[in-house]
């Protein structure tokens, strides 16, 4: 298992929708990875985009948050239902030191495949229905950011180049 190196806002490739994983594909080392990587940052999600990988992957663990829920790896997850409305405030990995409140569904279903290729369906509240919307929304190429207005974006990105230019 090893560490990958995290993506971080404005990365292009974030905003590149991923593909799905072809039938069988045995991507468990990405995943031990990915969740290696996760723990690592201390993170509760975390999709294979963020770490350079164009795939349908993502792996959770919101147990820090929800001590009944535990760690889940999904291959090609999509949302099958949606129910209700909450706003929360998120963070990402790959978007440091910005928070953002979102409005997502309060319950969801999500149906994928576990890494073994079974097929799962994961029905969800709280926390994990947050914290699966925000993975699939990084599948699909959206970011924390762009649930903001393009104003605040634009002072974010501003920002954020600032904050590389001191480390360089």
């Amino acid at each position: 298992m090893s560490v990958l190196n995290i993506l971080k806002y404005p990365d292009p490739f974030l905003k590149k929708p991923a593909e799905a994983v072809p039938e069988k594909e045995d991507v468990s080392d990405l995943i031990k990875d990915m969740f290696e990587t996760m723990y690592n940052a201390r993170g509760i999600g975390l999709a294979a985009p963020q770490v350079g990988v164009g795939k349908r992957v993502i792996v959770l663990d919101v147990s820090p948050v929800d001590e009944t829920s535990k760690s889940l790896a999904l291959i090609n997850p999509e949302i099958v239902s949606r129910e209700g409305r909450e706003e929360s405030e998120e963070g990402c990995l790959s978007v440091p030191e910005l928070n953002v409140k979102i409005t997502r569904a309060s319950k969801v279903t999500v149906s994928g495949y576990t890494p073994e290729w079974e097929v799962i369906q994961v029905a969800a509240e709280g926390i994990l229905a947050i914290a699966l919307q925000h993975e699939i929304d990084h599948l699909d190429g959206v970011l924390i950011v762009d649930y903001l207005s393009r104003l605040k974006r634009e002072f974010y990105r501003k920002k954020i180049k600032k904050m590389y230019a001191q480390r360089m």
